[in-house]
């Protein structure tokens, strides 16, 4: 009975990290519940864009969780720095990937980039350990004429999922420095380089961890 009741659980715990993808409560952008639009405006019809300013709000009334459960319900889960203020934690990921995925962008447009935290969910300490699961974050972005502060693009929702690597994964990743932080900010710098210029991101290899995980098999 109690190797049926482990499985159960084990079960469980299994479901409730695929459902992180979805935020809490499985609403798609997190517990705000509402959907968000997509992006409106063809990048590729507009003029190259130059990012000459951006700006990264993660709002105080977004909850945070240091329950160290599977899935935790709140807006904000973060475990990988120090306890602290998790929202200033936060917003200097973001903003690190945003520099990141602006960089060397030489477009004739001059624009600033606005970006809204709307959920970060990385994983729990227990989750990280044993299932492993996904990191889904929520960002609303806009983009507006560093001109004129015309509206180029409208607010719209990026949704974000990566997966997050548990167990013996996760440790290999972190013996080559593969951090959640840095996977986290690698993959959000791609993909915001991809909503600016229309150009795919490439998939990031991390052959690092790759090599690791061959040599231990």
């Amino acid at each position: 009975m109690k190797a049926l009741a482990g499985v159960a659980m084990f079960m469980v715990a299994v479901l409730l990290s695929a459902c992180a993808a979805e935020g809490p409560g499985g609403n798609p952008g997190g517990i705000f519940g509402a959907r968000q639009p997509a992006r409106s405006v063809d990048v590729k019809a507009l003029p190259a864009m130059r990012v000459v300013g951006f700006n990264v709000e993660v709002p105080g009334s977004l909850s945070v969780s240091e329950e160290n459960s599977y899935k935790p319900v709140a807006d904000i889960v973060w475990r990988e720095d120090p306890p602290g203020d998790r929202h200033a934690q936060v917003r200097a990921i973001v903003e690190e990937a945003v520099r990141r995925g602006v960089d060397g962008l030489q477009g004739d447009l001059p624009v600033v980039l606005h970006v809204t935290v709307r959920q970060f969910h990385a994983l729990t300490q227990r989750t990280r350990y044993t299932i492993g699961g996904t990191h889904a974050i929520d960002l609303l972005l806009s983009v507006t004429n560093a001109r004129s502060g015309e509206v180029i693009i409208p607010p719209y929702l990026l949704r974000v999922r990566l997966e997050a690597y548990g167990g013996q994964k996760a440790l290999a990743a972190e013996a080559v420095g593969l951090t959640q932080k840095v996977r986290i900010i690698r993959h959000l710098a791609g993909l915001i380089r991809q909503e600016l210029t229309g150009v795919p991101a490439p998939p990031a290899r991390e052959v690092e961890l790759e090599a690791l995980m061959a040599g231990r098999s």
